[in-house]
Formats: C-alpha cells, structure tokens, sequence
C-alpha cells in the first residue's frame, strides 16, 4: 500500500491515509509499558481500519444515535492522545453531527450511523470510541445503565467474582444484564433500561446498588472514588451514569499493546478462567461478535420503579 488508498464503504468513497503507519508497535510500549494479550503483534492503521469495516455490523447498533467522544492517537501508542468531543468542521457532511448543552454553551459531537463514518474515524486515528448512554432523541434520558468493575489490582478473579454478585443482584430485582471485558483491566455489567428516568435518577439509582453491593461485601468491594481510600477492594464505578458522560463502546479498540477490544461476552464465556479483559484483539474480535453473545438482551430496556422498590424491600 502507498501512502494513500481509497476504499469504497456502503455506498461512499473514504481515503486513507498513510495505511501502513504502524499504531501498535511490536515491542509492546504505550499505555502501560507492558507487553500484555499479543502485546508482541504490531497493528497499522490499515489493519486498523479493516478491523473496523468488518466489525461494523455488530458494532453498529450500540453506536447508532449516540453522542461520541473520540480518543485519537495521530502517531500511534508511541506518541500523544487527545480526546475530541467536537467534530471538526473539515469532516465529511455525510457524517451525522448532534448538539447537545452543556454548560456555558453546547458540544457538537459526531454521531457515527453507519460504516463509511467508522472507517473514516479509524483513519483519523481514532482507536476508541467512548459512547454516551442516551440517544439523541432523548439525549437526557439514558437507556443504558453501566457499572464498571475497576480492581484495586490487574486481577481478573477478583472481576469475575464481583460481576457475579452485580449479576445477582439485579437479578434478583428483575434487572437483566449482560458483561463486556473492557480491553483494560474490568469489566462493564450493561443494563438495558426504558429511557424513561433522566440521568439524575438513574445513576442514583445505581449508586443505590452499588450501595447495597458494599453492604453485603465489604472486604471485597468499594464505592469509594478515591484511590486511596479503596485498598485492595474492587471499585464500583457508577459515574458513567450522568449526563454527558461516556463508556466505551462495545467492540471498540483501546489503546494498550496487543490491540485489546472491549468485547461483549455471555455470563458463560465470563466464568471461563481463560477469559480475561483483555482476551479479544483485534485479531479475533469479529469471530466473537459473530457469536452474538447479547442475543435478545438489549430490545426492550426495563424501568427502575419496580426495581427500586424490591431494592428498598431487601434492605428492610
């Protein structure tokens, strides 16, 4: 490949440039400094792209509608990272844009609705992309609710045994949920809901949760936002739970050696000692989401009130 090519994506043309740039150096440097998962196997922009392209259909419906945040890496592991929430005005038109408040004025995201904008985003170097958990026709009313396993530690047991617990929980309060490795070091327990609450009402209602989570399982777990205050004991995030923040996106790249992908996976496939956070790459995440381990979960979100009403049942 030369310093350019064109690639022909559901109906548009999209350049990329310089596909052959190297991203993810073979030594194992970046995020980390640490060969870890394949930390060895070096990854272009072009593998890069093509990764993305193939994974689009399955990646496709958890982006569509969503505000992005990007995280770009113009030179790769080795060089500088930047995140970018307002599209840049020299972007293709036919890239979806929404506006959304914030304080003091509003943020005009992109908004990725199809292939063409996903390959176009890997060729600005945008290795991963961060989602917000409302759409754009309710942008204040997420119908996504996410706790996010953090460990004190690079331990993946210590994840596995508090998803259990955050799984049985919101069983037990009527709350289907499904688990996604982030690519780094935990694990995202998603929680498709109805869209009805706004973003207030939703991470209160998960801090309540995760509340009750510590209550039951103090040595192990922790809501403390300070690190220093954690230990040893496993952090229940539930930040992403306000407006105008954002979780990564399901099959999305991060940026740390080996090219490690925030994978959706079933409660199964979670259980497995083989499985860590960072077991999928970019090498053989397509054949995982061709699997569809969240078959069935995410159509129909649920509401909040019945399950928090059986939660203030079960603590008295």
């Amino acid at each position: 490949m030369g310093d350019s090519q064109s690639l022909r994506v559901g109906g548009r043309t999209v350049e990329i440039h310089r596909p052959d740039k190297v991203l993810f150096p073979a030594d194992g440097n970046g995020d980390g400094g640490e060969e870890e998962n394949g930390g060895g196997k070096e990854y272009t922009k072009g593998d890069l792209v093509a990764y993305y392209r193939a994974v689009a259909p399955f990646m496709l419906p958890h982006l569509r509608g969503r505000p992005l945040m990007l995280e770009r890496h113009p030179d790769g592991l080795d060089g500088p990272m930047f995140m970018q929430k307002n599209t840049p005005g020299h972007y293709p038109d036919w890239i979806e844009r929404v506006e959304v408040p914030k304080e003091g004025g509003t943020v005009v995201h992109p908004v990725c609705e199809d292939a063409a904008t996903l390959v176009y985003l890997a060729d600005q170097a945008c290795l991963t992309l961060h989602r917000w958990l409302s759409r754009t026709g309710g942008i204040d009313r997420p119908d996504r609710l996410v706790f996010d396993l953090d460990p004190a530690v690079d331990d993946f047991a210590q994840v596995r045994d508090a998803a259990g617990h955050v799984r049985a929980l919101l069983d037990e309060l009527g709350l289907p949920s499904v688990p996604m490795t982030t690519g780094s070091k935990g694990v995202h327990v998603v929680v498709p809901v109805n869209g009805h609450d706004d973003f207030d009402a939703v991470r209160s209602f998960a801090k309540e949760v995760a509340d009750e989570l510590v209550r039951a399982h103090p040595e192990r777990l922790t809501t403390e936002a300070r690190k220093k205050d954690r230990g040893d004991r496993l952090y229940l995030d539930v930040q992403r739970n306000a407006y105008a923040q954002t979780a990564v996106a399901p099959y999305t790249v991060r940026a740390r050696p080996g090219a490690p992908v925030a994978t959706p996976l079933t409660w199964e496939q979670l259980a497995d000692p083989a499985v860590d956070a960072r077991h999928w790459t970019l090498a053989d995440a397509v054949e995982q989401a061709r699997t569809n381990p969240w078959a069935g979960a995410m159509g129909r979100g649920r509401a909040l009130g019945p399950a928090g009403r059986r939660l203030a049942a079960l603590r008295g």
